[in-house]
């Protein structure tokens, strides 16, 4: 079990537990305790390497464990557990044990862990061979690593979406990647392309928009990069049309998933629907469809399936839940898609995020996306509210721009949300209107940065 900060021994025990035969499993390490005793007690890990500000939270943890695994600490206080450069400094590179473990595409590699926005983390179980085929076909085949790449990362390695753009595939390309201890910042990602002049970016929508709200986005220089990579979220249109006109830089926005280790669906450098997650990568193959899992129409959403050489073979002690998401080649998702005649993606939101308003479906996403062209909106999140009458209407939780908040520097005015309301009602169908605006200072974000949409949820369900 890795529960370290982006460095240097992180990557280095990463290769080593593959080199060795291992399975590795990657945790935030800014986790509490109590997430720390899930994780043990589901992996049943043989050995944690981890990191001494780790600790206050890992420690009694690891001491409480069933299993009661060795820890190995990388930092300066090993808190009474075995220093990692000591145990490294005690193995005989000449003996057995360091030897080339001759592992095959088809022996287990690692876990890649679900967000657990439905429930607690499952662990997709991948083989060798999963990382090679997305690393070939993605990585240098669409996104388009190349040798000369300065590589630079908003999520941190334990997130299988940075596993792959800022360790497996620059050192496939013999690219170089740039790693930073702590939280990704607007401010430390500008520090961080000020000293290295990244030429590619990985990031998500809601760092994309803290960077250009930024005080530094005006003065910035940002002509090093060529590229920025997006996933994890949906990147709205007029998302991608600010950085775009700031920038000039393309943004590759694709879907990926832990079920099939990255990105399967992308856009290309040449080849950018905005609004949409792009075509299918090649190599892989998808299809949308219904609650029987027959084909819909062009157009028409449905669950996604897609197949390929990088699909999980299970989730870890879950065999109902892996039935029904893998099933032979095919890994089933519980998001909704449609597909355009031209073959671009588009993405419909969660089904148990859709909301019935009026007796009609509506997603989140399509009035957050209307939302977020106005400008006085920075960040956004829809979920349904109860009215007096027990009828489902949309509720927007609001981070406003700096210049239209009121005295207290998040709320905004009874005219302000008169007008979004009128702003949603001249773009879509009345019905999708929200009803209530929450003003908020901040959202809350999951360990991907992820706006942690089921809190809101839970919060308007309980009346605010």
């Amino acid at each position: 079990l890795l529960v370290l900060p982006d460095g240097f021994e992180f990557a280095e025990a990463w290769f080593g537990v593959l080199r060795a035969g291992g399975v590795f499993a990657m945790v935030n390490p800014l986790l509490k305790r109590d997430e720390y005793e899930y994780y043990l007690a589901y992996s049943k890990c043989r050995a944690v390497i981890t990191h001494t500000d780790v600790l206050p939270e890992l420690a009694d943890a690891a001491r409480a464990a069933r299993l009661r695994p060795p820890v190995f600490v990388v930092g300066s206080d090993a808190g009474g557990f075995t220093p990692y450069e000591q145990a490294l400094a005690a193995e005989d590179p000449g003996s057995a044990r360091a030897e080339l473990e001759p592992t095959g595409p088809d022996d287990l590699a690692g876990w890649l862990f679900t967000s657990g926005s439905t429930g607690k983390p499952k662990a997709c179980v991948h083989v060798h061979g999963d990382f090679a085929w997305n690393t070939e076909l993605y990585g240098l085949g669409v996104a388009g690593y190349r040798e000369s790449d300065v590589c630079l990362s908003v999520p941190k390695l334990f997130f299988g979406y940075a596993t792959g753009t800022n360790l497996m595939f620059p050192f496939r390309a013999g690219a170089t990647s740039v790693l930073f201890a702590g939280r990704a910042t607007a401010d430390e990602l500008y520090d961080q392309i000020a000293a290295h002049a990244p030429t590619l970016l990985t990031s998500v929508p809601t760092m994309i928009n803290n960077m250009l709200n930024s005080p530094r986005a005006a003065s910035a220089d940002l002509s090093s990069l060529r590229v920025c990579l997006s996933a994890g979220e949906a990147l709205p249109p007029a998302l991608y049309r600010a950085w775009r006109a700031r920038t000039g830089v393309e943004i590759l926005d694709g879907i990926g998933s832990a079920e099939m280790f990255h990105i399967y669906i992308s856009n290309r450098l040449d080849d950018v629907k905005e609004g949409s997650l792009g075509r299918i990568v090649p190599g892989y193959e998808a299809c949308i469809v219904d609650d029987e899992m027959k084909p819909v129409p062009t157009g028409e959403p449905g669950r996604l399936r897609v197949r390929g050489g990088s699909t999980a073979i299970c989730y870890w002690a879950d065999r109902k839940k892996s039935r029904e998401t893998f099933q032979g080649d095919w890994c089933t998702s519980a998001d909704l898609f449609h597909v355009d005649a031209d073959g671009y993606y588009f993405y419909e939101g969660r089904a148990d995020d859709l909301l019935k308003v009026s007796g009609i479906f509506c997603s989140p996403l399509e009035i957050e996306n209307a939302l977020l062209a106005h400008p006085a909106i920075a960040e956004i999140c829809v979920v349904g509210r109860d009215d007096k009458d027990g009828l489902t209407k949309p509720c927007a939780f609001v981070v406003l721009k700096a210049g239209f908040a009121g005295k207290d520097g998040f709320s905004g005015s009874e005219q302000l949300a008169a007008e979004l309301k009128l702003w949603v009602k001249d773009r879509m169908a009345p019905h999708k209107y929200p009803r209530w605006f929450e003003w908020r200072a901040s959202l809350p974000k999951n360990d991907r940065g992820k706006v942690a949409r089921k809190e809101l949820r839970d919060e308007a369900a309980r009346g605010l």
